[in-house]
C-alpha cells in the first residue's frame, strides 16, 4: 500500500474550495489567496485555546512509535484558537481509530460530523482493508484561521510533512518506507464549528486536502 494513496483522494470526498470559503467567507468575496495566507490576524504562541472544562474528551493515545507534531501558534481569539485545537484532535482521533482498526470508533465521530466524518471512515476503513496501520513522525505547520461572524465557523487551514510517515503491516510489522518527494507534502482545509452538543467542543464539518502541495515543502 502507497502511504500516500489515501490521503491525496480526500477532496473527492469533501466539500469543494468553494464551500469552504462560502462557510467562512461572509460575502463570498474572500480569495483563496487571502483564507491560506500565514498572516491572517495577530498570533500568539503563548495563547491557550479555550476548553470544555467538564466536556468528556476521548482518548486520542498513540504508540509510542506513531507522533504527530502540531507547530502551531494559536491566535489570539480564544474561538480560533479553540477550533484549530479541535482540528488538531480530529487528526489525532483518526490516527488513534486507524491504529485500533475501527472504523467505527467513538473519537473521530465526537470531533467530526458530515462530510469530514465520512471522510475520515473512509480513510480508515481503506487502511484496515489494506492490514496496514502508521508509524513515523507527522508534521503540521504553518496554520492559519479566518472565522465567520455570521455563521461562527472557522475554517483552518495548514501544511502536513508526512516525508517521515510510512505505513506499517499490521501483521508482520514489516515497514512500507517511501522517500521525500513532492507527493510528501498536503494543505489541508478544515471548515470547524461548534458542536451543539458539547459546549466548548468544536466540530469538523468539512474537509479538503490537497496533494503535492508546493506552498508546504520545506
Amino acid at each position: 500500500m502507497a502511504r500516500h494513496a489515501l490521503t491525496t483522494t480526500a477532496t473527492a470526498l469533501t466539500a469543494t474550495a468553494a464551500l469552504l470559503l462560502t462557510a467562512c467567507g461572509g460575502d463570498g468575496g474572500t480569495s483563496s489567496d487571502d483564507i491560506e495566507g500565514a498572516d491572517q490576524g495577530v498570533r500568539s504562541p503563548s495563547a491557550s485555546p479555550s476548553k470544555a472544562a467538564d466536556a468528556d474528551r476521548p482518548d486520542l493515545s498513540l504508540p509510542k512509535d506513531l507522533k504527530m507534531v502540531f507547530d502551531f501558534d494559536m491566535p489570539s481569539d480564544s474561538d480560533e484558537a479553540a477550533a484549530l485545537d479541535d482540528s488538531a484532535n480530529f487528526l489525532r482521533a483518526l490516527k488513534h481509530a486507524i491504529v485500533a482498526q475501527d472504523p467505527n470508533d467513538s473519537a473521530y465521530r465526537f470531533y467530526s460530523r458530515a462530510g469530514a466524518a465520512k471522510y475520515a471512515k473512509s480513510q480508515i476503513e481503506a487502511w484496515v482493508k489494506g492490514g496496514w496501520t502508521p508509524t513515523g513522525e507527522d508534521q503540521y505547520y504553518d496554520a492559519a484561521t479566518s472565522k465567520s461572524e455570521d455563521t461562527k465557523a472557522v475554517l483552518v487551514t495548514f501544511c502536513r510533512n508526512q516525508a517521515k510517515s510510512y505505513s506499517k503491516d499490521v501483521k508482520t510489522d514489516k515497514i512500507h518506507y517511501t522517500k521525500e518527494s513532492l507527493d510528501s507534502y498536503l494543505k489541508y482545509r478544515i471548515l470547524m464549528q461548534p458542536s451543539a452538543d458539547s459546549p466548548g467542543i468544536w466540530q469538523a464539518q468539512q474537509i479538503e486536502v490537497a496533494g503535492k502541495a508546493k506552498e508546504c515543502r520545506q
